[in-house]
């Protein structure tokens, strides 16, 4: 009965609430008519992938500002297709503050528009997320089951922040879930493990994919999900764009529809002064972009975008 009453609310809310959302190019949002996307060129003459968005899913580390996690999300849901791609934290940019991640202190509008330079491609909008959120939806789901992939012991007072664990597979709450994430290195008297900026973007992409599995599994729990979203999510998505994508959203197969990538690099480049700065490699970051979230049907050039060497 709980499933049936769910249907039913959302078939309601689909049909008299939901709201296509808008799409940007060149910095500029499109305005969506009568349920058609609009199909307008941009300066390079490349068109919209029908009803395909980009997001970027950010999260600070709130000890400092920074961002944490910086991702990019396609969703072409005329196709079922997604790609979720990893921004290490450090990658480097041209100008001040020469890291990625310091850009967040501008807010979620200023990284979405310096991945935008970096990439080549519009990001239509922004969904960030902070600790309390992120713990509060595992723990609505119960939990997730994950395979820790290496020994963890880091301890940082400052940030009442205590990370245990042992490689191998556990069940981890809301707190669990977080701490994982969150983990970089041991602690400086402890063995350190081989444990990289992109293995640990790894990481966090396989601990949402398992979190998103768990939640479509639960469409029972939408009242909870939802309560979660308005507490703790910070997005310029409108609820009803929100609701526009539970349809096609109830019609997704995570194992067959998502690809996760993270942008490949050298963590250990220094640029004016600033040390173990990420470089990303141009090639083979393009091909991520083109295969994975790339909204436009012809392909990304190098030219388009904005990738720094030292």
């Amino acid at each position: 009965m709980a499933v049936s009453a769910v249907i039913v609310t959302l078939y309601v809310a689909y049909h008299f609430i939901s709201e296509q959302p808008t799409t940007a190019q060149n910095g500029t949002e499109l305005p969506v008519a009568n349920g058609a996307s609009e199909q307008v060129a941009d300066i390079n003459g490349r068109i919209r992938k029908d009803k395909t968005w980009t997001f970027l899913l950010a999260a600070s580390d709130q000890a400092s500002g920074n961002a944490d996690t910086i991702m990019v999300g396609m969703y072409d849901t005329v196709n079922q297709k997604a790609g979720l791609v990893s921004i290490p934290r450090d990658t480097l940019m041209a100008e001040k503050p020469y890291k990625i991640n310091s850009v967040y202190h501008g807010g979620p509008e200023a990284m979405m528009a310096a991945v935008s330079d970096l990439l080549g491609i519009p990001i239509d909008h922004y969904i960030t997320v902070d600790i309390e959120g992120f713990k509060a939806l595992v723990n609505a789901v119960d939990g997730i089951d994950f395979e820790v992939p290496v020994d963890m012991s880091y301890d940082d007072p400052m940030q009442d922040l205590h990370i245990h664990f042992s490689a191998g597979m556990t069940h981890l709450d809301g707190q669990a879930a977080m701490e994982v994430c969150r983990f970089r290195h041991n602690n400086a008297w402890e063995e350190q493990v081989a444990y990289t900026d992109v293995e640990r973007t790894q990481t966090q992409q396989a601990v949402l994919s398992a979190i998103a599995k768990k939640v479509l599994s639960n469409p029972q729990k939408l009242g909870e999900y939802a309560a979660i979203f308005y507490e703790y999510v910070d997005t310029d998505l409108t609820l009803g764009n929100f609701l526009w994508f539970v349809e096609p959203v109830t019609g997704f197969d995570l194992s067959s529809g998502l690809s996760t990538a993270t942008l490949p690099g050298d963590g250990t480049v220094t640029y004016k002064g600033y040390t173990y700065c990420y470089e990303l490699y141009p090639e083979e970051v393009l091909e991520i972009v083109n295969e994975m979230i790339n909204p436009y049907t012809t392909p990304v050039t190098m030219e388009m975008t904005n990738i720094t060497q030292s």
